[in-house]
This record gives structure tokens, C-alpha cells and sequence, in this order.
């Protein structure tokens, strides 16, 4: 590990230094036996800057666990396996989490452990099947359950992103086309049109004066453009930081009950994830508390505390909203047979299924009426624009 320490010489001046030492005791004795006294002495989590730095996280988890499993399948060791990936790898930061991960295990503490002092890398999802694969003795299945949990999170979040590139894209030309037409076109034909002595169609008079507006006031016009962009992005980033986007959602008719089944169809596919690697059901609600909106929050800690007192798991979750018709008989089967972290799993694929279904339906709908509404927006200005031609063309014949 990786300390900044600020320390004192025995002529009171102040220094920086950046000491590597397992321990912030060993840190401590580095320093005082060059003479100094440390007055602060503070972990820096390498992982974490160069991360901050990249844009992103330095170690991509799927592909670890994948690579892990691939290793420890063929028999190395824990230790082992994790020694052949150092080797193998070429970045920096990956390395330096290997380098701590492995201190740790040849410390004797847990593989769960070691990682749990990376959470910066780690979240508490992994680390707790992780730590309830210790306790089975199969960290490979666990693993694969992992890997196979986050390809299905993955292939449902690649649809919805799928599905909003191509409307992104519709609207930022059509907005670029017709902020051009407007900023630009118009205001040329509003200085053909003004000295034409001709009484205009009312809606083309509106729309060059709006265009002799724009070629008076550029300036005035982009530095408001400006002030408004900068207004809307720190207003969306509140938005963001405060829900909302999830609250706008859920308020939209016929939008908000599919948000609602996909936040279920992700509990179910998590909790069913934990149950099946072996982890308690009380256990499982406190990992997925962090990773739901405040609403399902809120009702998951109610239906906790109701299964604390002794009801049934699908009881809790019908009795605060936390299920559907469909899921709430396939919970009841679960757990008949036992096999609750199963039927989780099940669930979430049924839906998985229904929301890929509803993806597609709404994007053949959606698209094709963006495209009229921007083809009717261009061709109404270049319309407008030409109508007083073609009122001349007609009087002239």
C-alpha cells in the first residue's frame, strides 16, 4: 500500500512523502527512522486515482471473474490463479490491485476479505457471494453465477440503450437542421422579402420577422443559447443526483409500470443470484438495499422487517407492492419446493422477456412518428419560407 505522509525534521520544516509499506505502522517506522517526525500519515488508493483519472474503473470485474474461473477450473489455487494473472497483465492499475489482493491472501486473510479492502473496485454484491462461496467451499460456481447474473443485467441494459440511440439521432439532426434553417436560411429570405413591398401569408410574416429578429441579435441569441444549455445540463445533473429521472418515469402513462417491472425483474435476478450461492434471505436484502431506486428501497425495508417477524417471503413482498400477479404465484411455488432463489431467477427472465418485447413494440411505433414530427417542423419552415414565391408565381400567371 500506498501512503502520503506530511512529516516534521528536527528543524521544523515541513515535508511531503510518499512511502510504500504493507501498514500504516510500517509507514510510521519508515519515516521515523529517516529522521522525521509524521504528523499525518494517509492511505492513498492508487485504483481509485487512476480511475478517477481514466474515466472509469481500473479493473473490469466480468472479465477477472471470467479469467478467475477459467483458471481455477483448470486447478491452480486461489493464489496461484491470481499470480498468473499478474503476470499476464500489463496495466498498471489492474496490478496494483493484484499486488494488494495477494498481500492480503499471503497475510492470511480471506480471498473475501482482501477484496472487501478494495471496495473502491469490488462492490458489496460481489464481495458477498464471494464470502458465501467461502463458506460452501465453491467459488467457481459462484463465479459462474456471477458472470452469467451480470451478462443478463448487461443484455437488458444494451437493448434500452439500443433502442435510444437511433431517436437520439433523429432529434439531433432534425434540431440541427431546423436551428439552421432558422438561424440562418430565414434570416437571408427575410432581407429578399423586405423590400418586396408585397403583403405576406400572416404565418410567413411571423416567421421572417422572427428570422430578421435572429440576424439583428446574433450574438444576444447564442449567448442566451448558451446561459440556457449551462442552466438545462445543472438543472439535469440535480435531476439525476436527486432521482428524479426515475420519479419522471414513473409518473408517464404506460411508462412507469414498465420502469416498475424492470427495477422488480433486477431485484428478483439479484436477490435469486445471492439465495442460490447460499446467502441467507435477511442477508440478501441488506446487499441489494444499495442497488434500488428510494422507492423499492423503502418497501424492501418494510418487507425485511416483516420477514423478521416470521412472514413468509412472497406474504412481505405482495403486502408492500413488491411483486406482480404473475411473480407472486412463482415466489409461492418457490417456496413450496424450496427452491426460492430459482424462482427468483425464473421471474426475472419472464420478465427480462416482456420488457425486450415491449422495447421493440415501442420503438417501431416511436420512431416513425419522430421522423413525421421532424419532417413536418422542416417542411413547414422551407413552406413558409417559399409560400410568398409561390403568391408571386400566381399573380404573375
Amino acid at each position: 500500500m500506498q501512503f502520503k505522509v506530511r512529516a516534521l525534521s528536527p528543524d521544523h520544516l515541513i515535508s511531503l512523502l510518499s512511502i510504500d509499506a504493507p501498514s500504516e505502522h510500517e509507514a510510521r517506522r519508515q519515516v521515523e527512522a529517516q529522521g522525521l517526525y509524521p504528523a499525518e500519515i494517509r492511505q492513498v488508493h492508487q485504483a481509485a486515482l487512476m480511475a478517477k483519472f481514466s474515466g472509469g474503473s481500473a479493473i473490469n470485474v466480468v472479465l477477472f471473474s471470467q479469467e478467475l474461473l477459467a483458471l481455477l477450473k483448470a486447478g491452480l489455487s486461489i493464489v496461484e490463479a491470481l499470480e498468473a494473472l499478474l503476470e499476464k497483465n500489463d496495466s498498471a492499475g489492474m496490478s496494483s490491485i493484484l499486488n494488494r489482493v495477494l498481500g492480503s491472501l499471503r497475510e492470511g486473510k480471506r480471498f473475501s476479505d482482501a477484496l472487501a479492502e478494495q471496495a473502491d473496485q469490488f462492490s458489496p454484491l460481489y464481495i458477498g457471494i464471494v464470502r458465501a462461496a467461502e463458506g460452501t467451499g465453491d467459488l467457481p460456481q459462484s463465479l459462474s453465477r456471477y458472470i452469467d447474473y451480470q451478462q443478463r443485467v448487461d443484455i437488458v441494459r444494451n437493448k434500452i440503450v439500443s433502442a435510444a440511440i437511433y431517436p437520439m439521432i433523429l432529434l439531433l439532426v432534425g434540431g440541427g437542421v431546423s436551428c439552421f434553417l432558422i438561424g440562418y436560411v430565414v434570416p437571408r429570405f427575410a432581407e429578399v422579402y423586405q423590400g418586396a413591398g408585397r403583403n405576406l401569408p400572416w404565418m410567413s410574416q411571423l416567421l421572417l420577422s422572427w428570422g430578421e429578429f435572429a440576424g439583428n441579435h446574433t450574438s444576444q441569441l447564442l449567448l442566451g443559447l448558451g446561459v440556457m444549455a449551462t442552466l438545462l445540463i445543472l438543472a439535469g445533473r440535480y435531476f439525476f443526483a436527486h432521482n428524479g429521472m426515475a420519479r419522471l418515469f414513473n409518473a408517464l402513462p404506460g411508462i412507469g409500470e414498465r420502469v416498475r417491472i424492470y427495477e422488480l425483474s433486477r431485484l428478483y435476478l439479484t436477490m435469486g443470484m445471492l439465495l442460490e450461492g447460499g446467502i441467507t434471505i435477511v442477508a440478501t436484502l441488506d446487499t441489494v438495499q444499495g442497488m434500488v431506486s428510494a422507492n423499492i428501497r423503502n418497501s424492501l425495508q418494510l418487507a425485511k422487517q416483516s420477514i423478521q417477524n416470521g412472514m413468509p417471503l412472497s406474504t412481505a413482498f405482495d403486502a408492500h407492492h413488491l411483486t406482480t400477479p404473475i411473480s407472486l404465484r412463482m415466489l409461492r411455488v418457490g417456496e413450496k419446493s424450496g427452491a426460492m432463489g430459482e424462482m427468483l431467477t425464473q421471474s426475472a427472465e419472464f420478465y427480462d422477456g416482456e420488457i425486450g418485447r415491449w422495447i421493440d413494440r415501442f420503438t417501431r411505433t416511436f420512431e416513425p412518428l419522430l421522423m413525421a414530427l421532424i419532417g413536418i417542423i422542416v417542411g413547414g419552415i422551407v413552406v413558409l419560407l417559399y409560400m410568398p414565391i409561390f403568391d408571386l408565381a400566381g399573380s404573375m400567371s
